[in-house]
C-alpha cells in the first residue's frame, strides 16, 4: 500500500436482507469516516463506539420511509453497519457465522505417527470464546476423519491450548496447557504444540508454546504435560483442515490466520507450510513451500481486509442544501453499549431467573411493589397467588432476591398448583423466610394441601423445635414429628425450607430440610404407609398467620414434581463469590449478548451478590471489582472483558520511535499535572466493611508542600465478595493514583506518513501497550511506556489518522512476578557526593534490608538504578552492611552529571505487588 498517491481501499457495508451489502459507492469522500472506541483515560467509563459516515441521498435510498427508495423496508433503526480497510499483509480470513477453513488432502508426508510439532499464527476474534459446544473448544487445525479415522486436533479449550490425538483412529488421548492462553479478541499470537510420543522414561510429553508471531521467539506456556505410557498417532486418511473441521461439533476459528506449520518430529522437517501473506488477494488454491496444495473452503478468503468497526445505525437524518441538489444522510452508528443503555429495565433477581428454568409446577417470587394485592406468577397457566394483609417490598436483605413482603396479623395466602402430567412419584415445596423470634408455641410457617393420604401438611416452628404435622381428610393425624432445631432458624437470618415427599410402593418418605442461606442446615426424615398424591395448593393457616410470626418475611414459594433439589442453590446468595469473568460469561449467555473474555477467570476477583439491576450495571460491577476493562469488540457487535492480570507486564503491541520519520505526528504533548492524582482512597465493600489507603511519604504524598502535594482524596463503593478485598483495592488505587510520571494523553500517528506502521497500529486495541523510544532531548531520556485506553480513527480518501488515548504504562509494566522480580529497598541514598565520571559509589540504606551483594547473589547482577534522573547499571556490590560500595556504569540514559550526597537511589525498574 502506498499513499497519499493511491486512495485507501475502504469498504462500507450495511446488513440488508441478512447480507452484508457494499454501499461504498454512495459514501461521500468530502466527509471522512470517523471512528471512536474505548475511553479517554484509566478508570473512566467506556462509551459506546461511534462511527460517522455520510451517504449521498439524492435518490432517497437512505430515507427509510421513502417508498420509492431502493432500501425501503430494508433499513431502519439499528441496521448494522461495518467499515473495513484493505491494508497490510494478506491473511486467511475466517468470517463470523461460517465454518470456513483451508484444507490440504492427505498425502504420505502428512502421515506422521511419531513426534509432531504444530504451529499456527493467527489473529482470532474468538481465541477464548467458543460458540457452539459444551466442551468449550475452538479448532485451530486438525487432521480428522469420521469416527475410526482420527489422527489429531490442535485447539483452544477451557481458556488454554489443547491437543488431542488417537493412537488407533477411535480412542482419544489429550493434553491441555497448565496456564491459560494470554490472548484476547483480535490479539495476534502464534501458538505451538509438540508431542514427544516416547520421552525416554516410559511416557509421553506434550509441550505448549506462544510467540508474538510465527517468526517470534517461542515461550513455553506452563509446564510440560507428561503422562505414563508411550503412544503413537494413527495414520488416518483425513485431510488437514486449518480454521475448522467438518467431522465433529467444535467451534470454528473466527478472524485471520497468517500462517501455519506442521513438522514431522519436534523442530523437525516441515511437511506443511501455508503462508497466506505470500499469496495474492483472492487466491483460492495454492501450493506451499513444502509441496502441499491448499484450497479455501466454505467462505474462507485470502485478503488483507481489516474490519475497523461494526455497529448499529439508530437514526437516518436527511439534510439538503437550499438548492435541493445536495441531499445527504450523515449517520452515526454506535456499538452495542448504546443499545444496552437505551430503554432498559433491571433484570430479575437470581432466584427469579433460575427457578422457572428448573421446571416447577408453580412458583411465586413475591417480589411485588409496595401497593401489590397479590403475588404474580411468572409461569404460564399458573394463577397468581392470593395474598392479603402483607406489607410488600419490606425487606431487601436477601442477596438473591428483590425486596420481599412481611407478614402481619391478618396475612393470608393461597397458591393453587396445576396438576402435573402423569402420576407423581415425588414432589417438593420450597421457600425462603426470615424470622427474628418465635415463642414456645408451635406456629405454622407454611401449609400444603395434597391429594394423598395426608391431605394437609403443616410446617411449624417454636423455640428450639420444628414439627411436621400431617392429617388426613377427616382430620386424623397421620404424621406428627417434632425435631430439635437451633435458634439460627429464627434469629433474623434468611433460611430456606424444603419439604419433600417420595414414594416407593406404599411407603412414602417425607423429609424436612432447612438451611441458613449461604450457610449450614439440617434435616429430618421419616416414612408412613399410604399414597403420595399431588400438591393441590400452598397456603397460610385459614385464619391467617399467627401474630407470633408478625414481621416474618416470606418469598420464592415453589412447587416441583418431580423434585429439583438444587433449584435454589447459590442463586439464593445472588451467586456471590463468582469471579468477575465467570459472572460476565454466564450473564451474557443468558442475555444472548456476544461476549469474549480476555484473561483467566480462575484468578479474577470474586464478586458480591448479583442484585436486580440492568445488565450493563451488573457487568460494570464485576469489571470494577476485578479492576479490568469492559469494552466493545471491534469486529463484531459484542462485548469484551479484559481482566487486570492481562494488563500486567504485557508485551509491547506497538513500538514507536520518536526519531523515526512518520512514527509520531503532532500534537505530542506531555502533561505533568494532577488530573488523576489520588493519594488517599477509601474503598468500601457494598454492604460491608471499608478500608483507607494513603501515600504519606514522598513527593506525591499527603504531606503538605513542599514535602508532598497535600491530600487528593477519592472513594469507591464496590460489589466485592468479602471484606479482605477493599484494603487490597485501596492500596492498588493509591499506587495507580500516585504513579510519578508525566501523562501523554494522546499519541497521533498519520499512516500516510508512516505506512510501514499500518499493521502494527491497526492491531492495537483497548488495554494494549505502546512504547516510544528516543524521545526528544527536552523530555526525560527514558522510553515512554503507555497503555492505549481508546482511540479516534479518521479514514479519508487518501489519509488515515489514528490518535490513541493513553495513560502511563509504568504501573502495569512493573508488577512483581515470583522468581523474576527484584524488590526495591525501603530507602537508600548516596553517602558521599561524586563526580560525573566516578564509578565506585558509597550507598547508605536508611531503613529496611540492604542491597543484595554480588558475592552472595551473583545471578542478580547486573541491574539498573536511578539517581537524580541518571540511570546507572550496577555490575557489583560489595559489603553486606550499610554503607555498601556499588560498582556502576554511568550515564546509561545519556544523563551525565555530578551527584550530591543524599541523592535518592532507587531501582530503575522496581516491581510492585499486583492487585
Amino acid at each position: 500500500m502506498a499513499f497519499p498517491t493511491t486512495p485507501l481501499d475502504t469498504t462500507v457495508e450495511l446488513f440488508i436482507n441478512s447480507v452484508w451489502t457494499d454501499v461504498t459507492a454512495d459514501c461521500y469522500l468530502r466527509d471522512p469516516i470517523t471512528i471512536t472506541r474505548g475511553r479517554t483515560a484509566q478508570g473512566d467509563q467506556v462509551d459506546p463506539s461511534r462511527c460517522t459516515v455520510t451517504f449521498n441521498n439524492r435518490n432517497g435510498k437512505y430515507s427509510p420511509r421513502n417508498p420509492t427508495g431502493a432500501y425501503y423496508g430494508k433499513i431502519g433503526r439499528n441496521t448494522p453497519l461495518r467499515v473495513s480497510v484493505k491494508a497490510g499483509s494478506n491473511t486467511l480470513d475466517l468470517p463470523q457465522g461460517a465454518s470456513a477453513y483451508a484444507s490440504t488432502p492427505d498425502v504420505s508426508a502428512l502421515d506422521i505417527t511419531g513426534d509432531i510439532d504444530i504451529r499456527v499464527d493467527g489473529t482470532l476474534t474468538n481465541w477464548l470464546s467458543p460458540e457452539t459446544n459444551t466442551l468449550n473448544t475452538t479448532v485451530l487445525v486438525a487432521k480428522l476423519g469420521p469416527a475410526g479415522n482420527k489422527s489429531w486436533m490442535f485447539a483452544v479449550r477451557d481458556y488454554g491450548l489443547y491437543f488431542e490425538w488417537s493412537p488407533d483412529g477411535n480412542t482419544v488421548l489429550s493434553a491441555g496447557s497448565t496456564l491459560p492462553l494470554p490472548a484476547g479478541p483480535d490479539t495476534r499470537m502464534a501458538v505451538r504444540v509438540t508431542l514427544d510420543v516416547d520421552n525416554g522414561t516410559g511416557g509421553r510429553t506434550a509441550t505448549f508454546y506462544t510467540a508474538s508471531s510465527m517468526s517470534g521467539a517461542w515461550a513455553q506456556l506452563g509446564d510440560p504435560v507428561t503422562a505414563s505410557g508411550t503412544t503413537s498417532i494413527f495414520n488416518s486418511t483425513g485431510p488437514v483442515q486449518l480454521g475448522s473441521q467438518t467431522y465433529f461439533a467444535f467451534s470454528a476459528s473466527r478472524g485471520k490466520i497468517h500462517a501455519a506449520q506442521i513438522r514431522s518430529g519436534i523442530a523437525g522437517t516441515v511437511v506443511a507450510n501455508p503462508d497466506f501473506s505470500a499469496q495474492a488477494t483472492g487466491t483460492t488454491s495454492f501450493t506451499d513451500s513444502a509441496g502441499r496444495t491448499w484450497t479455501t473452503q466454505s467462505g474462507a478468503t485470502i485478503t488483507n481486509r481489516q474490519i475497523r468497526f461494526v455497529g448499529e445505525v439508530s437514526e437516518w437524518p436527511t439534510e439538503w442544501d437550499v438548492s435541493g441538489q445536495d441531499v445527504y444522510t450523515q449517520v452515526t452508528a454506535a456499538g452495542l453499549l448504546r443499545r444496552l443503555t437505551q430503554g432498559v429495565s433491571p433484570i430479575k433477581s437470581t432466584l427469579t431467573r433460575r427457578i422457572p428454568t428448573m421446571g416447577p409446577l408453580a412458583y411465586w417470587p413475591m417480589e411485588e411493589g409496595a401497593s401489590a394485592t397479590k403475588a404474580y406468577s411468572p409461569l404460564e397457566d399458573v394463577p397468581d397467588m392470593q395474598a392479603v394483609g402483607f406489607t410488600w417490598a419490606s425487606v431487601d436483605t436477601l442477596a438473591g432476591s428483590a425486596a420481599l413482603p412481611t407478614v402481619g396479623n391478618t396475612s393470608i395466602l393461597r397458591g393453587p398448583v396445576p396438576r402435573p402430567s402423569g402420576t407423581p412419584t415425588s414432589w417438593h415445596v420450597e421457600f425462603v423466610y426470615n424470622l427474628s423470634s418465635v415463642t414456645s408455641t408451635l406456629r405454622s410457617v407454611m401449609k400444603i394441601a395434597s391429594s394423598g393420604t395426608v391431605r394437609e401438611w403443616a410446617l411449624q416452628l417454636s423455640t428450639g423445635a420444628a414439627r411436621i404435622f400431617g392429617t388426613d381428610e377427616d382430620g386424623a393425624v397421620i404424621v406428627n414429628d417434632t425435631y430439635a432445631v437451633g435458634s439460627d432458624l429464627y434469629d433474623g437470618r434468611w433460611n430456606r425450607w424444603q419439604f419433600r415427599l417420595s414414594a416407593s410402593g406404599s411407603t412414602v418418605t417425607y423429609t424436612s430440610q432447612w438451611a441458613n442461606v449461604g450457610g449450614v442446615g439440617g434435616s429430618a426424615s421419616n416414612t408412613y404407609s399410604g399414597s403420595i398424591g399431588r400438591v393441590l395448593d400452598v397456603h397460610s393457616p385459614e385464619t391467617g398467620f399467627s401474630q407470633d410470626l408478625n414481621g416474618m418475611s416470606l418469598g420464592h414459594v415453589a412447587v416441583f414434581s418431580p423434585q429439583q433439589l438444587s433449584a435454589y442453590e447459590n442463586v439464593d446468595i445472588g451467586l456471590s463469590g463468582e469471579t468477575a469473568g465467570t459472572r460476565m460469561v454466564r450473564l451474557t449467555a443468558e442475555e444472548r449478548i456476544l461476549f469474549a473474555l480476555f484473561g483467566n477467570p480462575g484468578i479474577q476477583a470474586p464478586v458480591g451478590p448479583q442484585k436486580p439491576a440492568t445488565v450493563l450495571d451488573i457487568l460494570a460491577d464485576a469489571a470494577e471489582a476485578d479492576g479490568g476493562i469492559l469494552y466493545e469488540q471491534r469486529s463484531n457487535a459484542g462485548l469484551i472483558y479484559r481482566d487486570t492480570s492481562s494488563l500486567y507486564n504485557q508485551p509491547v503491541r506497538l513500538a514507536l520511535n520518536y526519531a523515526t520519520a512518520g512514527h509520531i505526528s503532532p500534537p505530542f504533548k506531555p502533561s505533568d499535572d494532577d488530573q488523576y492524582l489520588r493519594n488517599e482512597i477509601t474503598v468500601a465493600r457494598r454492604d460491608g466493611t471499608s478500608a483507607v489507603a494513603s501515600l504519606d511519604v514522598g513527593p506525591l504524598s499527603t504531606q503538605a508542600p513542599p514535602n508532598g502535594v497535600g491530600r487528593y482524596q477519592d472513594s469507591k463503593d464496590i460489589n466485592f465478595y468479602d471484606d479482605d478485598q477493599p484494603a487490597q483495592m485501596a492500596q492498588w488505587l493509591v499506587y495507580m493514583g500516585t504513579w510519578d510520571e508525566a501523562r501523554y494523553p494522546t499519541v497521533h500517528i498519520d499512516l500516510s506518513a508512516g505506512v510501514s506502521l499500518t499493521e502494527d497500529v491497526t492491531a492495537v486495541d483497548v488495554g494494549d501497550r505502546i512504547t516510544i523510544s528516543n524521545p526528544p532531548p527536552w523530555l526525560p531520556p527514558d522510553q515512554i511506556d503507555l497503555i492505549a485506553q481508546g482511540y479516534t480513527e479518521v479514514i479519508g480518501a487518501y489519509d488515515w489518522d489514528v490518535t490513541f488515548n493513553c495513560t502511563p504504562g509504568g504501573p502495569w509494566s512493573h508488577v512483581a512476578q515470583v522468581g523474576t522480580s527484584r524488590a526495591d529497598t525501603a530507602g537508600s541514598t548516596l553517602a558521599t557526593g561524586v563526580t560525573a565520571a566516578a564509578t565506585a559509589l558509597s550507598i547508605a540504606t536508611g531503613s529496611g534490608p540492604v542491597w543484595a551483594d554480588s558475592v552472595t547473589y551473583p545471578s542478580d547482577f547486573p541491574f539498573d538504578v536511578l539517581m537524580a534522573g541518571e540511570r546507572m547499571t550496577v555490575t557489583a556490590i560489595s559489603g553486606s552492611t550499610s554503607p555498601q560500595t556499588f560498582t556502576v556504569v554511568r550515564s546509561v540514559n545519556g544523563v551525565s552529571k555530578a551527584q550530591s550526597a543524599g541523592a535518592i537511589v532507587r531501582l530503575f525498574s522496581p516491581s510492585y505487588v499486583a492487585l
